[in-house]
């Protein structure tokens, strides 16, 4: 097995990023360091080690969360607020959230120890349709929302082809549903900035096929078969 792959599985970073350590050399096979991309081990032989701390295959684990407002989507925080690995306590073994929800954004965040999977789901190539829900202050025109949905001038970039509908309209504000493939840094908000309706709530209520349902804010479960089937499909 190619060494990315098995870091990869044993939770240690996505299979690009486990290429960026072995060129760093902070990885030693059998106390050797190796910095060659197509190095091959045997998982049940070699002993592996990531700056100096041996790692070894577990089972993967794949979680859904309904992740409240003010958790952050990270192993830790220099601020010491709680993270979405604060709720899911009960797992020893180190999972990690895929992808990111923002301080005041609620929703559906997937937690895993597979590395291969979270890179799957986070790079654009993949086309994976992620669904918000958001309250926002006024009402969008069909202008605006054409804008929308054919690309928005945001910062340096520009943002990929969207979709967006009204949902319902009460006391001059309107509740959207939108649909976005990317997912840079507080994205859906500079959206509805950019045309001039700021969040005033958001939540994330599916990623691909996979939906949060009935799951509680704060509560978790593991996914089951015909989730994890449509996610090794992507």
């Amino acid at each position: 097995m190619r060494l990315q792959k098995y870091l990869a599985l044993c939770g240690v970073a996505s299979r690009r990023k486990s290429e960026k350590l072995i060129l760093e050399g902070k990885i030693k096979v059998n106390g050797e360091i190796i910095t060659t991309l197509g190095f091959k081990i045997n998982p049940e032989k070699d002993s592996v080690m990531v700056n100096d701390k041996k790692i070894a295959y577990e089972q993967n684990i794949y979680i859904m969360l309904n992740k409240p407002v003010k958790y952050i989507t990270s192993a830790s925080d220099q601020f010491n607020r709680p993270t979405v690995l604060d709720l899911v306590k009960l797992i020893d073994t180190r999972i990690y959230p895929v992808g990111r929800l923002d301080y005041h954004t609620s929703g559906l965040i997937l937690l895993t120890n597979d590395g291969e999977l979270t890179y799957k789901l986070t790079h654009p190539k993949h086309n994976i349709w992620k669904k918000y829900i958001a309250k926002v202050k006024g009402i969008p025109t069909e202008l605006e929302m054409k804008k929308f949905k054919t690309g928005l001038k945001i910062e340096n970039y520009t943002t990929a082809r969207a979709k967006i509908k009204i949902l319902d309209v009460a006391e001059k504000n309107s509740e959207l549903e939108i649909l976005i493939k990317e997912g840079r840094n507080r994205q859906v908000r500079k959206m509805c900035e950019a045309i001039n309706h700021p969040v005033i709530k958001l939540k994330r209520v599916s990623i691909g096929d996979i939906n949060l349902g009935k799951l509680q804010v704060g509560e978790w479960r593991f996914l089951n078969e015909k989730e994890l089937k449509y996610l090794k499909e992507i």
